[in-house]
């Protein structure tokens, strides 16, 4: 019999909640270049015990005063920060909006914490906790330095640390041309870390006998 899905949260990453995450920025600095767009994609067990992706958020960023944008930055991910077409918001009402169902998929998980899980994490979550910081967000359910890191974990797995090639070799459809829109490779990366996880188990990785 499968445990239900808190229980099997709970137990499977010792408390936390893994989150995706992907954001697309003006730069490599979290304090100053400009968080341009931020996707997260909830994930949880469903009866046969197999993680999957269940939910996407997604926001286009309006860049804080006084952020830094280098062109480079906007001439790889293709966004144009001014454009009224991308509907952005602040990135206070951004990481709020993302957060309330964030800690409500926690809350019924009995996770004590959320995890960022993240393609090079430390550079999505460097960028998040700065967004954060700044919009003086008191009730971030981010674990504020524990990530999980599809990077290393691709590259133990798979022998790949590229996501379009780690995705390839986990049998992962992946359209070159949609990279680098947050939306599209966070739920890339959610399936990524969703097939790293499964094959664990089918491995008989987990649970430890």
């Amino acid at each position: 019999m499968v445990d239900s899905s808190e229980s099997m949260m709970k137990q499977r990453f010792r408390g936390y909640m893994p989150v995706v995450i992907d954001v697309e920025t003006g730069g490599f600095n979290a304090r100053e270049d400009a968080l341009l767009e931020i996707a997260a994609v909830l994930v949880d067990f469903d009866e046969t015990g197999l993680l999957k992706p269940t939910q996407t958020l997604h926001y286009h960023v309006e860049p804080f005063a006084g952020a830094n944008i280098e062109q480079a930055a906007i001439d790889f991910n293709g966004i144009v920060p001014d454009s009224p077409l991308r509907g952005a918001v602040s990135e206070a009402l951004a990481l709020k909006e993302m957060f309330k169902p964030i800690r409500k998929a926690q809350k019924e998980a009995g996770c004590q914490r959320c995890v960022l899980v993240g393609h090079n994490a430390n550079f999505d979550h460097s960028f998040m906790m700065a967004a954060a910081e700044r919009a003086r967000i008191k009730r971030n359910p981010f674990h504020p330095f524990v990530s999980f890191d599809t990077t290393s974990l691709a590259a133990l797995t798979l022998g790949q640390t590229v996501l379009v090639k780690a995705c390839e070799a986990a049998g992962i459809a992946f359209d070159k041309k949609q990279a680098h829109s947050a939306i599209y490779d966070t739920e890339r990366t959610a399936e990524l870390f969703c097939w790293m996880v499964n094959e664990w188990k089918t491995l008989g990785g987990w649970p430890r006998s």
